[in-house]
């Protein structure tokens, strides 16, 4: 039998996860995979998720995407912070929509598939957030291949598919 969570227990698990995904990307955000950072903000993401409920697991991808806006834009992400530089209205939506919608995914994916196996629900849960995450980032990135271009490499192909899509996806997973 599934216990219903309060409100105060959902807002105060939030509140800690929150805190966590803001020192998880501000600290660890500099743990770099060539030019893209490994990111470790998505477990409280996805454990939110777990834990809470859609909607928590939701605020937390958010607050990370806006954490990841805010360090490009003051310079402490470099790569981010470039392509603020060139396309900022781009970058922010790129940031902030594949960090929400990793939430909300992953959150929603657990709600769907806990009812017929618990254990199946966290690991596909756990497996959607790092792959919305980089695939929404490289279909946004993709509209800044220019940028990448004269910043990033000469094979925009090679960069998303082997770089993000490749090594970095595969150790967030």
């Amino acid at each position: 039998m599934e216990v219903k969570k309060s409100l105060s227990y959902e807002i105060a698990v939030t509140a800690i996860l929150a805190a966590v995904v803001i020192v998880l990307q501000c600290v660890l955000g500099a743990v770099k995979i060539g030019t893209v950072s490994l990111t470790f903000v998505l477990v409280p993401i996805v454990i939110g998720g777990l834990c809470v409920n859609v909607r928590c697991g939701t605020i937390l991808g958010f607050i990370f995407g806006v954490i990841t806006l805010v360090m490009g834009i003051i310079g402490a992400d470099g790569f981010t912070h470039i392509l603020f530089t060139n396309s900022p209205v781009v970058t922010a939506l790129i940031c902030i929509v594949k960090a929400t919608a990793a939430g909300f995914t992953s959150a929603l994916t657990f709600q769907m598939l806990r009812k017929k196996s618990e254990y199946a629900g966290v690991f596909v849960s756990a497996a959607v957030c790092p792959t919305v995450n980089t695939a929404l980032f490289i279909l946004g990135a993709l509209t800044l291949s220019d940028v990448l271009l004269a910043n990033f490499t000469d094979n925009v192909f090679y960069f998303l598919v082997i770089v993000c899509a490749g090594w970095n996806y595969l150790l967030e997973l």
